[in-house]
């Protein structure tokens, strides 16, 4: 099983210098103008537009899916998930899917049984499709990691149900390869896009930015073992995918232009090649005070090199992980917003849709105790007394694309309901 990015940089870089205090932030003019740099690129499928990784990595066991196990869900997939056998944080909100999947955990402690959803089943990835559509959700990120092995006929399955949601949907989306643990990636990758992933850009919900299918590639330069690629290689694949013709986003580390801390040094031209660069940030920022050190210490100046540069600056916003009780019911990710549009960014890529495993998702999550499991420990959207429907972080995304599109005026205050 592919090792999920989010674990593999320390924790600790989050706790960066300079924490600034929140003290009066709502006292900020609504009405904000900046006077930040316009995007290299005019408005496509990803530039001034909302993008949301889309994982689609959770299976079950007899859901007809190729891998046939708790894919995701379990820490020992061959056996169902458990109070002592899981790999999630966060609990779904299951009411909108047709088929649930029982699992060891105790009942929910509402009674109900405790229920889990397959990626697998066109219905889950035609739900997930539609809350974009109904929350105006422009772009999803589908992500690949390695094919080559048993999981590939699954990811390879996934593709095509995402293709088939996205265009009754009205949505957009593009590949986003994960190099981790990719040993013979180099060669691999361009023989996964020639004879599979290239045939889904004849879709028109296929994403094209400055008239050219994108696709993004993920971990190059970072500071650890599961990638351990030299510039040399990293810098091919990015030129190959150009000479095909596809605008190439790089998802990179936080650090990436001072090849500092989770970036690795001598990357500086495979950065610079990209389209648009997209650095990670979940494990970075807990809090709106450590957003506004980011917005000035690193975003201001990462926009600068990227507009100097010619490239489009694509910074990541997310929820926070609700099982360390980041969300401040939906403060923490408004105040991202509001610094990324101020900033000028020109798309906003939100970690994660259904990243349950991590607490970061946006997709519809338990909303009160009773939607959890019965001892799990398991926090829901209300785990700091604010009643928040399932929903919510869906519709805050919402708000924050009518932001970033000028639809509504820059505002510090969030202006989305945590109940609807």
């Amino acid at each position: 099983m592919a090792v999920t990015r989010r674990r593999m940089i320390g924790g600790a870089i989050a706790a960066t210098a300079g924490l600034g205090t929140v003290a009066g932030l709502t006292r900020v003019a609504a009405a904000e103008s900046t006077t930040a740099q316009p995007a290299a690129s005019g408005p496509g499928d990803v530039v001034g537009k909302i993008s949301v990784g889309y994982q689609g990595w959770f299976a079950c066991t007899g859901d007809g899916s190729p891998i046939n196990s708790w894919w995701h869900w379990s820490r020992d997939r061959f056996q169902s998930p458990s109070l002592s056998n899981t790999t999630i944080k966060s609990w779904p909100d299951m009411a909108d899917y047709q088929r649930g999947f029982t699992t060891a955990y105790p009942n929910l402690n509402s009674g109900r049984p405790a229920q889990l959803f397959s990626s697998w089943d066109q219905q889950t990835v035609d739900t997930h499709f539609r809350w974009m559509r109904e929350n105006n959700i422009d772009t999803a990120a589908l992500q690949r990691f390695n094919p080559f092995g048993d999981e590939g006929p699954t990811r390879d399955g996934m593709a095509r149900k995402v293709r088939q949601s996205a265009e009754a949907n009205g949505r957009k989306f593009y590949i986003m390869y994960d190099v981790t643990g990719w040993t013979s990636m180099q060669s691999q990758i361009k023989q996964d896009w020639t004879e599979k992933m290239k045939a889904h850009t004849a879709s028109g919900a296929y994403a094209r930015q400055n008239g050219k299918p994108v696709v993004c590639v993920w971990g190059f330069g970072f500071n650890d073992s599961g990638r351990p690629f030299e510039p040399g290689p990293c810098k091919d694949v990015v030129d190959w995918f150009k000479a095909q013709g596809c605008y190439v986003i790089g998802g990179v580390p936080t650090h990436w232009r001072t090849g500092t801390e989770d970036s690795r040094p001598g990357f500086s031209s495979v950065y610079h090649s990209f389209d648009m660069i997209s650095p990670w940030m979940v494990g970075r920022i807990s809090s709106a005070s450590q957003s506004d050190d980011f917005f000035t210490n690193i975003n201001t100046p990462d926009k600068a090199d990227c507009d100097a540069h010619g490239i489009d600056y694509q910074p990541c916003v997310m929820p926070g992980d609700l099982q360390e009780r980041h969300r401040r019911h939906g403060d923490f990710m408004w105040r991202q917003f509001y610094n990324m549009v101020r900033l000028g960014a020109a798309g906003i890529y939100i970690s994660m849709f259904d990243e349950f495993n991590e607490g970061n998702q946006i997709a519809k999550t338990a909303a009160t105790a009773a939607d959890v499991p019965s001892g799990s420990g398991i926090w829901a959207l209300d785990e700091d007394g604010t009643a928040c429907s399932s929903d919510y972080y869906l519709r805050l995304t919402g708000d924050g694309g009518r932001m970033l599109k000028g639809q509504i005026a820059l505002t510090p205050n969030r202006p989305t309901s945590p109940t609807a």
